[in-house]
């Protein structure tokens, strides 16, 4: 007579999508691992939570293909369950459960209570602020505030994650001294919108605020912001950059466009006349301040003469880092109803230009770095090099700092000094200076 097997199950949790999902899969698996739950990211386990990303097309893809592979390794008795959450799920569970039923259950963004009790956990409010990170031990994100305000016309990011919400300072303080505690020693700052920080808490903008009290932080070196908005934007926050040496200089501010008839229509509050004159005085303000932005292309209506006052812009303004996106036509966004009418591969034409003119502007500003000495970070250590950044360099989208393994030896999580000796469009050679 067979007995039932009694192994112990293991949950493997994927996260795709943005910074912003990896945070909650490590809010998730550190409340699983307090219920004395064995817990992996992204490594081999009979129950798959899969995280999703439902921002734009690919993204939506990737998601319900990797949902996809895993219904089919149920169904193969590779896995015993498989369980769905974030974005995607959101957005599109009554769609999901009618084409994918064989998931076990679906579970939308703010729903981690009821995601816990199906995988056999109570929710533990006492660990507010406590999870598995994900990332090198050196650096984690921080969470400041979840949803967004803004009424931008493209975005899907309010249907999925609801309204502007910040976190006390006093609980994101904690958050950064436990972090400290297990080694970390970078925070990067996240949120849909830095800029409104402490409007819905403090009825001001209170990033200014919340910075100084995590530069007290022991342990932490360097506090690095990510996607602030260009409207509204607090400056006082660039005195506080300029005159404290936690906070690096720098910035991802998400711009999208530049044309002043595109911005209208994307609802973004500001100008071209605004948005570069809130720049220059980035620059005045923070000499040497590394700026990185996103921009779409092909937007609906999105002319030739757009496209050219965009790339005018980007050669004018020569940004220390970039990216550019073909638009996504997104139901239930305000520019849906717009007619999506520039065809897929101008949009592809039109990145591609933008992003041969970074490159080029890339090459340019690495030139200038030979010869210089910057603090690094360690990160990792892959293949024959020693990987590490700068303090203008954000972990997976930046540029990297490679040292030659076979002649230096470095640490992993250690801040060097390191004398750059050559460079290309998107790195950094360097040699420790003792």
């Amino acid at each position: 007579m067979r007995t039932k097997s009694l192994k112990k199950n293991k949950i493997n949790v994927i996260t795709l999508g943005c910074s912003k999902n990896t945070y909650d899969s490590e809010v998730l698996m550190g409340q699983l691992k307090a219920n004395g739950k064995e817990v992996a990211h992204e490594e081999e386990g009979n129950i798959v939570v899969i995280n999703t990303c439902g921002f734009i097309d690919n993204a939506k893809e990737e998601s319900v293909n990797t949902i996809l592979e895993y219904v089919d390794k149920k169904d193969q008795g590779l896995v015993d369950k498989v369980f769905v959450t974030g974005c995607l799920s959101e957005r599109y569970r009554p769609d999901l459960e009618k084409e994918i039923p064989d998931v076990d259950q679906y579970f939308g963004t703010t729903e981690l209570p009821l995601l816990l009790k199906a995988l056999g956990a109570d929710y533990k409010h006492e660990l507010l602020g406590e999870r598995l990170t994900t990332t090198p031990k050196n650096y984690a994100y921080l969470k400041i505030a979840e949803g967004c305000d803004r009424p931008c016309s493209f975005c899907a990011i309010p249907l999925m994650r609801g309204k502007h919400i910040s976190q006390p300072i006093e609980k994101l303080v904690k958050e950064a001294e436990g972090l400290a505690k297990k080694g970390v020693k970078e925070l990067i700052l996240i949120a849909q919108d830095l800029t409104y920080y402490g409007l819905d808490l403090y009825k001001k903008r209170n990033l200014a605020e919340l910075l100084e009290n995590l530069a007290k932080v022991e342990g932490i070196e360097w506090i690095r912001l990510h996607y602030a908005f260009p409207s509204g934007f607090p400056m006082d926050v660039l005195d506080l950059m300029k005159r404290e040496p936690k906070i690096c200089n720098y910035i991802d501010i998400p711009l999208q466009h530049i044309s002043d008839d595109i911005l209208k229509s994307m609802k973004r509050g500001t100008t071209k006349e605004k948005t570069t004159k809130l720049l220059q005085e980035f620059r005045e303000r923070v000499p040497g301040m590394a700026i990185r932005t996103t921009l779409i292309v092909g937007y609906p209506g999105e002319t030739q003469e757009d496209f050219e006052i965009l790339r005018d812009w980007v050669q004018e303004m020569k940004f220390e880092r970039l990216g550019c996106f073909t638009y996504s036509h997104e139901e239930n966004t305000g520019a849906f109803a717009l007619v999506d009418d520039v065809p897929q591969e101008v949009k592809q034409a039109r990145a591609a230009e933008i992003m041969d003119l970074q490159s080029q502007i890339s090459w340019d500003l690495n030139q200038e770095k030979i010869g210089q000495t910057f603090k690094c970070v360690i990160d990792r250590k892959e293949g024959q090099y020693f990987i590490g950044r700068t303090e203008f360099d954000s972990p997976d989208v930046d540029n990297e700092v490679l040292v030659d393994a076979s002649k230096y030896y470095l640490k992993t999580g250690d801040f060097v000094n390191l004398k750059v000796t050559d460079a290309t469009e998107f790195d950094l050679y360097a040699e420790p200076i003792s």
